[in-house]
């Protein structure tokens, strides 16, 4: 058995343990089958194994830093050149990046500030105009700061009314949902009840924010109970990723 294929093989069973358990958390929450998505979080991980997660059939990747992800991206698409897939970037996205990610992200999960919405907006209309990317907006989320901590990352929760409606101007940027990450020092089930009913609050001025991201390897049944619609695997799935 090759590296290749031997890796195939673990990644295989480990994307069907996830499938299971995001089926029995959706069976658990009275919910739609196939009513939530699995996003591959592959940052530290190679192209190969994001080309053997394509040949079992995912198609949404998330990456956190923009250095690593611009080269990956390439890396992927000339490895498997017939394949279209949608990359999330999820980590903390600064300003001066904006740009680089314009070019190789097809949805911003980490939108956390008006600055940053405008930056976007501008570097997704310079590479749309340049044919770096699709002519059609990005899709962004909004991330959520549960707890106001500015070292966490996210947009405190008095700030978003403002951030959702710069974004739902934008005609470069197209508003689909919001994202966070349960803070470390909250219950999950207090976490997620809090990002839930803000969600439900702002969709009654934003029916577009249809989309909400919540849940990793270790929380991720807490977050299907309160409504998440997407969830962003990565240790589950790859495995303990190598300090970087």
């Amino acid at each position: 058995m090759t590296e290749f294929s031997q890796r195939h093989a673990e990644l295989e069973s480990a994307l069907q343990r996830v499938r299971e358990r995001i089926a029995a958390a959706v069976a658990a929450a009275g919910r739609e089958p196939g009513s939530v998505e699995l996003l591959a979080v592959t940052k530290t991980f190679p192209a190969s194994d994001v080309a053997a997660l394509i040949d079992l059939g995912l198609r949404e990747f998330g990456e956190n830093r923009d250095q690593e992800a611009s080269a990956k991206v390439a890396e992927v698409a000339e490895l498997r050149p017939d394949v279209p897939v949608r990359w999330h970037m999820v980590g903390r996205l600064q300003r001066n990046k904006a740009r680089s990610v314009a070019r190789w992200a097809s949805v911003v999960q980490s939108v956390d500030s008006v600055r940053l919405a405008q930056a976007l907006a501008k570097a997704v209309a310079r590479a749309r105009s340049e044919g770096q990317r699709p002519d059609e907006p990005m899709d962004v989320q909004l991330q959520v700061s549960i707890d106001g901590d500015p070292a966490r990352g996210g947009c405190p929760l008095d700030e978003l009314d403002r951030l959702a409606d710069e974004v739902a101007r934008s005609s470069d940027l197209r508003l689909r949902g919001l994202m966070a990450v349960a803070p470390l020092d909250w219950a999950p089930e207090k976490a997620f009840a809090v990002l839930q009913k803000t969600h439900d609050r702002l969709r009654k001025d934003h029916p577009e924010l249809v989309e909400l991201s919540a849940g990793m390897s270790g929380d991720l049944e807490v977050a299907v109970a309160h409504g998440s619609t997407r969830v962003r695997v990565g240790t589950a799935l790859l495995g303990h990723r190598a300090l970087a």
